[in-house]
This record gives structure tokens, C-alpha cells and sequence, in this order.
């Protein structure tokens, strides 16, 4: 199956955030108390998680992220290889609020797939939104990200 292609562009796959000094010495006073915490309670299984985060955010911080590859094209949207059907998404909606957020987010009709968010970099907006409604329904209602991207951009995690 070779979609015919409407528009494409690429991303990173997770944002590299610009961190100072103080960033670091507050995150590490932040983790010490949540693993002295967890030593404290007896709860080990949280003060695994605590030093898993840890490593992750440690693993991605020195790992440049990988361009991924997305199309919206006549059949579905595609991300890298993958092939996303519209007749699989529900609704879509843009959040436009640039410098910060910059994004499309695509809510699936199973409940069991996490919202798709993909970044639209330097794309017009209006004209992703004008491919995109031909296919979906827009909802209009959204106006806010989530508070859990948001805190993540805020805390650069």
C-alpha cells in the first residue's frame, strides 16, 4: 500500500530542553529527599521507581533524540512506518501557542491507544488543520495541554 502523501515533515522524538546549573542541584536536592523518603517509609518499590526515573532522564539527557519521519496522507497519518487509518481516530486538534507548544494531538476511538501528540515544527497550521478535516472531526473545544505536558515543559523533564 503506497498512500498518496499530503504533506510531511520531520521531528525529534522526545524535546532536549536547555538546563542551567541550578536546574541540576535542585533536581538532585528534589530526588535525594523522594529516595530518603522512600528509605524512611520501608517503601523500596517507590524508591526503585525514583532511581529508574533517574536513570532515564540521565540515559536521555546524554543521547541525542532520532528524527522521526510523519506524513498525513489520503488514507491515515503515518509515523515513520507506521500506518494510522483515520477511520481509527476519533477526533484531532491543534494547539498552536508559539514559542512553546506547537503541537497536533490525535485521540484514538480505543480507549486502550494514548493520545498521539506530534510536534508541527515550522508547518502551517492552518493548512495541516484544512488536510486534516477532510478526513476527522476537529475538536474545538480543547484549548489547554494537558497539565501534565505542561508541567513537564515548565520542569524541562
Amino acid at each position: 500500500m503506497n498512500p498518496n502523501i499530503l504533506l510531511s515533515w520531520q521531528f525529534p522524538e522526545y524535546n532536549i530542553y536547555e538546563r542551567k546549573k541550578s536546574w541540576y542541584i535542585w533536581a538532585g536536592i528534589f530526588f535525594l529527599g523522594l529516595l530518603s523518603y522512600a528509605v524512611f517509609t520501608a517503601n523500596f518499590l517507590f524508591g526503585l521507581i525514583m532511581i529508574m526515573a533517574a536513570i532515564i532522564l540521565f540515559v536521555s539527557h546524554n543521547k541525542e533524540p532520532e528524527n522521526l519521519n510523519f506524513s498525513l496522507s489520503e488514507k491515515g497519518i503515518i509515523v515513520e512506518d507506521k500506518i494510522y487509518p483515520y477511520k481509527d481516530i476519533k477526533k484531532f486538534w491543534l494547539l498552536y501557542e508559539p514559542p512553546e507548544v506547537k503541537n497536533i494531538y490525535f485521540e484514538f476511538k480505543s480507549s486502550f491507544k494514548p493520545i498521539l501528540i506530534i510536534p508541527l515544527q515550522n508547518q502551517n497550521p492552518l493548512k495541516v488543520r484544512e488536510i486534516l478535516k477532510k478526513y476527522l472531526t476537529e475538536d474545538l473545544e480543547k484549548e489547554n495541554e494537558s497539565t501534565s505536558d505542561a508541567l513537564a515543559r515548565v520542569l524541562k523533564i
